[in-house]
């Protein structure tokens, strides 16, 4: 837990910030409805009624998910709520036994002066649906309800995956439910006693004498109430010009020309994009946003950056995973076709970038995951090139776990040209490969025991042999903390959350508990 907190403790401090704003605020409109003055008569009615406090904040993807399963509680809390609100209304107004709350039901919409009425429902036959679809907060909140509902099923991962324009377009709706949240209190259902009432009727010293209300000589007169202002806009302002701002620059930033200088088709349907663009400054492990406007000018998908910031170019590797993947690939495989004009938005920063701070590194890569760390071992190449003696980093263990061989293809130039390089600078150990092939048969695996012995593995054509199999990552994380007993270990994964749950369990349990002693810390990349 300890490791955890002190590599995340920017995002740790962010969210017990969020956390505590928003429960000093809860607190404080629950107190001003249970103890204020001004809600004395309306606790006669509903007890108490509850407010729903939200705060929309997007620090990083894991606190963005956070805050969304928040809303959806605080938004099924609220409904509940007013559920239980309406049902109290109908029956103080059915109510016949004379209560103080049957008597401020009572108080009417048709009231010749002011606009004392308490009770939403005029009359006895007004239905909870009929009050929701005429009233402005039951609309909106019955709008705002289902596009959230709809923002929620489509971002699952099996709709993300497999259906990514539906949870793109679908996910842009929020503009709706921002609009819809801005306008839902208008209407002023939940109503408090005015202050001019109550310097003239304090219900401290007037409810008791409800019946006396209308008398001539009594100094209790029948209290005025409103509603409150809609105060959601307070929320929404500054997300809202924030969310402005940045599409602008977004915007901004995509229209700046970018140059396409090299197309590479690899194996297993790879595209291999080299660009340049003026201005354009990156790091290791960074990423990008793509728009290509031929097939859809709203879509803008990210891809991590495979070159090195040593290049005097950056590059993507796209793989065929969904219809606008597809579809860029199929417009640059037609030969006489003009090459598709692409908008880049970035870069921007990832876990990936703090690999050279970290004496030992894990880069564990499954399939295209292994994109962020090519960037990686290309500024290795580099920084040992030209002597960089500013580099902190010892030894690099590379994990790359692909199902099919043709993969090994994309990035074979530069491992074999990394070896190569660690080789005639005395450097073996400090590179090491780990390549693992799950989906394999017989005839692949016979016909690399059969040449088990030759000096670079069949596969791949390293000197580092293919392992058939998933890695036994206990064996893993022992042997490097036998080797490093004293080191600091960064563990940085690019793959499915299964394997982040194996390498985070395995981060915890093999870290000493003497921080003198190896310690092992888990980044995940987060798209």
């Amino acid at each position: 837990m300890a490791n955890w907190v002190v590599n995340n403790w920017l995002s740790v401090l962010v969210l017990v910030t969020w956390l505590a704003l928003n429960v000093f605020l809860f607190t404080h409109a629950f107190l001003s409805y249970e103890k204020g003055d001004k809600y004395y008569y309306t606790r006669e009615i509903l007890g108490l009624c509850r407010r729903t406090l939200r705060k929309q904040l997007d620090h990083n993807l894991t606190f963005h998910k956070l805050v969304a399963y928040m809303i959806c509680l605080h938004t099924a809390i609220h409904i509940v709520a007013h559920l239980f609100n309406f049902e109290r209304y109908s029956r103080s107004l059915q109510a016949t036994d004379g209560s103080l709350a049957s008597v401020l039901s009572s108080l009417s919409h048709q009231e010749t002066e002011g606009d004392s009425w308490l009770n939403p429902i005029q009359s006895p036959n007004m239905t909870v649906l009929h009050m929701t679809f005429t009233s402005i907060p039951g609309f909106t909140g019955v709008i705002i309800t289902i596009v959230l509902v709809l923002m929620v099923t489509s971002s699952v991962e099996f709709i993300r995956r497999s259906y990514f324009e539906v949870f793109w377009y679908t996910h842009h709706i929020f503009i709706i439910y921002f609009i819809g949240l801005g306008i839902h209190g208008i209407g002023g259902i939940v109503r408090g006693q005015t202050e001019e009432s109550i310097k003239e009727s304090h219900p401290h010293m007037c409810a008791e004498s409800f019946e006396k209300w209308d008398d001539h000589d009594s100094h209790c007169k029948r209290p005025q109430f409103e509603g409150n202002s809609a105060e959601s806009w307070k929320w929404i302002l500054a997300p809202g010009v924030l969310y402005i701002f940045e599409r602008i620059l977004r915007f901004y930033r995509s229209q700046q020309r970018v140059m396409i200088t090299k197309v590479v088709m690899h194996p297993s349907k790879v595209l291999e994009l080299q660009m340049i663009k003026r201005g354009f400054s990156m790091e290791v492990g960074q990423y990008i946003f793509v728009n290509c406007p031929s097939i859809s000018s709203l879509e803008w998908h990210p891809f991590t950056l495979t070159s090195a910031p040593e290049e005097d170019f950056f590059s993507i590797h796209i793989r065929a995973a969904g219809d606008w993947t597809e579809n860029l690939i199929k417009a640059f495989e037609q030969q006489h076709s003009p090459i598709p004009r692409i908008e880049v938005d970035g870069p921007f920063g990832t876990v990936s970038e703090d690999v050279f701070r970290y004496e030992v590194a894990m880069l564990v890569g499954a399939g295209i995951g292994v994109t962020p760390f090519a960037s990686i071992l290309k500024s290795i190449w580099y920084k040992f090139r030209h002597a960089d003696h500013n580099l902190k980093t010892q030894t690099i263990y590379f994990y790359w776990i692909c199902r099919e061989t043709g993969a090994f293809a994309w990035f074979s130039d530069l491992l074999a040209s990394l070896e190569q390089e660690m080789e005639e600078l005395g450097k073996v150990g400090f590179l090491n490969f780990r390549l693992f092939l799950t989906g394999w048969d017989s005839n692949i695996a016979g016909h690399a025991a059969l040449n088990f012995d030759k000096a670079t593995d069949i596969l791949t054509g390293l000197k580092h042999k293919t392992f058939f199999g998933r890695p036994m990552w206990d064996n893993e994380f022992s042997t490097i903390a036998t080797n490093h007993p004293k080191s600091v270990v960064g563990v940085f994964l690019c793959g499915p959350q299964a394997l982040a749950k194996s390498l985070r369990k395995c981060c915890h349990q093999y870290s000493s508990l003497d921080p003198r002693k190896v310690q092992f810390y888990f980044n995940k990349e987060n798209f």
